[in-house]
């Protein structure tokens, strides 16, 4: 079953299909054909591959005239799976022969073991014709130590965080990695910190705590404050209602009532939204009594619960309760 951190992974380039060419370009420096528009495809092939046979994203590349110029299948790997082996060449053909146009995989692996072990090319027989995988992992990916560039960089250093997180340079690449996910919004942030923090041992789990309580100590903000409660708790709190109190009374005063209801009701149906996105990129599927208990809960403590729960959660039992 797909993991939180592997759908993740998937979600940033589905979100962001332009990604994928341009890593391809300037990371594993290939000569990808000029292209005006990249688009996620994957649900035309839902008649095409079998189900065992269904890969991550299919991304089109399509130049000024729109024409067909490349096709990408994109991968998320994240352990050795010798199936893939066979998987991977199938994907190709299939894709390549219905779009009569060049097709390639890209395996995004960022433990350095299995980014070897896809990087293997595959014979299909008797030497007579192989696939070549082209593989997103350690190797490629730059370590990502500035704050700044993890910022104009954001999605490259979250790969960066998960590929280089327990080297030599780790905690400074974690640093500006999490640094950068304060521009993000909460559902977001708390995904990537999730796949980041997974990511790491225990040792840099562990040195990554103590910089952050040392800063804190010290009266310096490491990260933002949301991102250092993560780090703090392993966990995303939201707005308590005892922040909302904290507001300057000056401020409340100026509040007419249905302003403070809409403010409400706008709080409650974001920390809604949070929590669906996180269910759907987790993969945990809702019952029709499931979504509407989450749509009728008015207490926002409680629905930060639940967020809370996503973390770590297999089924919508263990998040509802």
């Amino acid at each position: 079953m797909p993991t939180l951190e592997h759908n993740a992974l998937v979600e940033m380039f589905r979100e962001h299909p332009e990604l994928a060419p341009r890593f391809l370009a300037t990371l594993l420096h290939v000569e990808v054909p000029p292209h005006a528009s990249v688009a996620v495809v994957e649900s035309s092939l839902d008649q095409l591959i079998p189900v065992e046979y269904r890969a991550d994203l299919v991304l089109e590349l399509r130049d000024e005239r729109d024409a067909l110029v490349l096709a990408i299948v994109l991968e998320v790997q994240r352990d050795v799976d010798p199936d893939k082996k066979f998987s991977w060449p199938a994907y190709v053909a299939v894709v390549r022969a219905r779009k009569r146009v060049g097709t390639i995989v890209l395996v995004v692996a960022p433990d350095a073991g299995v980014a070897a072990w896809a990087a293997e090319t595959i014979d299909l027989g008797l030497g007579r014709g192989h696939v070549a995988p082209l593989v997103l992992g350690p190797a490629v990916v730059p370590e990502i130590t500035d704050p700044a560039d993890a910022e104009q960089e954001t999605e490259l250093a979250v790969l960066s965080a998960v590929a280089h997180g327990n080297g030599p340079s780790g905690l400074t690449v974690v640093q500006a990695a999490l640094a950068a996910l304060g521009r993000l919004d909460q559902a977001h942030a708390m995904v990537y910190f999730q796949v980041i923090w997974n990511g790491l041992r225990e040792p840099m789990r562990q040195a990554l705590e103590a910089l952050v309580m040392e800063r804190q100590i010290e009266g310096e903000a490491t990260f933002p404050p949301s991102l250092q409660r993560l780090i703090d708790r392993g966990k995303l709190e939201g707005m308590r209602e005892g922040e909302l109190k904290g507001m300057r009374e000056g401020e409340l005063k100026g509040m007419r009532e249905g302003e403070l209801k809409g403010m409400r009701e706008g709080k409650l149906e974001g920390k809604r939204d949070t929590l669906l996105r996180l269910l759907a990129r987790a993969g945990i599927a809702l019952t029709e009594d499931e979504s509407a208990r989450i749509q009728a809960c008015t207490d926002v403590a409680t629905l930060d619960r639940w967020i809370e729960n996503v973390l770590g959660a297999k089924t919508a039992t263990e998040v509802l309760s």
